[in-house]
């Protein structure tokens, strides 16, 4: 069919019906886009511990109650069976008394530990706490230890007392022998259990290692101050505080902070030894000036 102007069909043949033009893009809502785009994965924790921090200040707390409680016991026990013609206050002072308290009050502790991961978190203790027994790097681990007793150099230039509580254990070569088994063996472990091993993974969780490390060290120095009343040597303590807490970070192993602490205790036990020929002549530890971290 064509019109009566044939000039009008020409037109109308050559211009297509439709203009095919793309459609513009959309463009989508930023708020949009931005509410149905998934977040980026959080970085997980440092440590990511079980136990929460409440667990851990209930641990401290049992500690100390049950010290109390265990050493008062452990007198009064001693006093009926051994020592009943003696005062009692004679008897309290005993430092081989208070030894047996604060290793009986450690088993007590030490089982609590073990009944709160397995029991109630029902994870193996020993994996949980991150023991990771580090066997093939002992020798190194305690080499690190004796190295560490370099830190005491600082008491030369601190206002370090001439006698503390804490010379009462070195009384009698006896005393000072049952000390020094303790202080390289059940003494620094449940040290490394309770600050490296339950305390340092809650805080590193929250804070991040590096203040994790500090905020460990402080409170590990600042529980000795009893068995010094020296600031001095708290400061030293805590600065050992932060190397074993720092290869507890780097290694994630309680074990390997303990090998370190038992070669720093052990070295100072044998200077302290050499120095008194077999802790018989305490007059001459003087020399040492040197503080224990256990």
């Amino acid at each position: 069919m064509s019109s009566d102007n044939p000039q009008f069909d020409s037109q109308v043949g050559q211009q297509p019906l439709l203009d095919p033009q793309p459609p513009a893009p959309i463009t989508p809502d930023p708020l949009v886009q931005a509410a149905f785009t998934p977040a980026p994965a959080a970085a997980p924790p440092v440590e990511n511990p079980v136990w929460s921090g409440w667990d851990v200040l209930l641990i401290a707390l049992l500690t100390i109650a049950t010290l109390i409680v265990v050493e008062l016991l452990t007198v009064v026990a001693a006093w009926f069976l051994v020592y009943r013609p003696a005062a009692f206050v004679d008897v309290a002072q005993k430092p081989v008394l208070a030894l047996i308290g604060e290793f009986l009050s450690y088993i007590a502790v030490a089982v609590y530990m073990f009944l709160l991961v397995e029991g109630k978190y029902h994870q193996p203790f020993w994996k949980a706490i991150r023991w990771n027994w580090k066997g093939k790097a002992a020798l190194s681990l305690l080499g690190l230890g004796v190295l560490t007793v370099s830190l005491d150099l600082l008491s030369r230039y601190l206002p370090m007392p001439k006698s503390t509580p804490f010379d009462q254990f070195f009384a009698h070569p006896r005393d000072a022998y049952l000390m020094a088994a303790f202080a390289i063996t059940f003494g620094p472990l449940m040290e490394e259990l309770f600050f490296r091993g339950f305390l340092y993974p809650v805080l590193a969780r929250r804070t991040g290692a590096v203040v994790a490390v500090w905020l460990t060290s402080l409170p590990f120095g600042l529980i000795h101050y009893l068995q010094y009343k020296s600031w001095a040597a708290v400061l030293v303590i805590t600065l050992v505080g932060v190397v074993l807490t720092a290869v507890r970070a780097v290694t994630k192993s309680v074990a390997a902070s303990f090998l370190v602490h038992v070669g720093y205790n052990a070295t100072l036990m044998l200077l302290a030894a050499l120095a008194t020929d077999g802790f018989r002549h305490m007059e001459k530890a003087g020399v040492l000036q040197i503080y224990h971290p256990w």
